[in-house]
């Protein structure tokens, strides 16, 4: 009964401790960590490729939406926190590079009939303005060549944080993103008119480390 009445009454005072510790943990690995987007260091960053991640994502037939990813892209990104519509965004993915977990039909998707990585093996994104949209989340319209074409694509943005990461010990941005374009205007149509979506969806995780740091 009183073991009982012990843990009832000291649960949640120990759940709150340890709370408090994890989060006092993350405050002393990374002291300089900030979510607020002025409070973050302008300047030239490079993308931490081992914490990026560029997954597709398209309608199958009405039945799921089938999703795949590519393994190699590189960024770099000029961040001016003051002057957002100062900063800017390349992108450059190895379209060979694509993963759908199946490798006899990724073999198809590089070939002529889809991506036709032989002739055009890379996709490039170029930011041409940036704008705010919100508390830390802002837009960016821009220039996508893939598959021998170019046309407009957005990309809407979240913010993350900043901060010296305790492991590489590189002031380091993060931020997650989404865009949708229509593969069809790229010219690669194959199979639209027979219910394989024409949308493609975009989701972007990534880490940027500053590229030239003094300290």
């Amino acid at each position: 009964m009183i073991s009982d009445l012990f843990v009832k009454t000291c649960k949640p005072l120990l759940l709150a401790l340890s709370s408090l510790a994890l989060v006092s943990c993350d405050r002393l690995l990374t002291p300089d960590f900030n979510t607020e987007i002025t409070e973050i260091r302008s300047g030239a960053y490079t993308l931490d490729k081992d914490h990026a991640v560029l997954l597709f994502k398209i309608n199958h037939l009405g039945f799921s939406t089938y999703v795949g990813r590519f393994n190699d892209f590189d960024a770099s990104l000029d961040f001016d926190p003051e002057n957002i519509g100062a900063s800017s965004l390349e992108v450059i993915i190895d379209v060979a590079s694509l993963d759908v977990n199946n490798p006899e039909f990724a073999e198809d998707l590089r070939g002529g009939s889809w991506f036709d990585v032989e002739n055009f093996p890379q996709a490039i994104y170029r930011t041409n303005s940036c704008s705010e949209t919100g508390e830390n989340t802002f837009s960016c319209e821009g220039d996508m060549t893939l598959h021998g074409e170019t046309g407009p694509m957005t990309i809407d943005v979240q913010f993350n944080g900043g901060g010296r990461n305790f492991l590489t010990r590189s002031y380091t941005l993060g931020f997650a993103a989404n865009a949708t374009f229509q593969r069809s205007e790229f010219g690669v149509d194959q199979f639209v008119n027979f219910g394989v979506g024409d949308d493609i969806d975009l989701e972007i995780h990534v880490e940027f480390q500053e590229a030239d740091e003094d300290s």
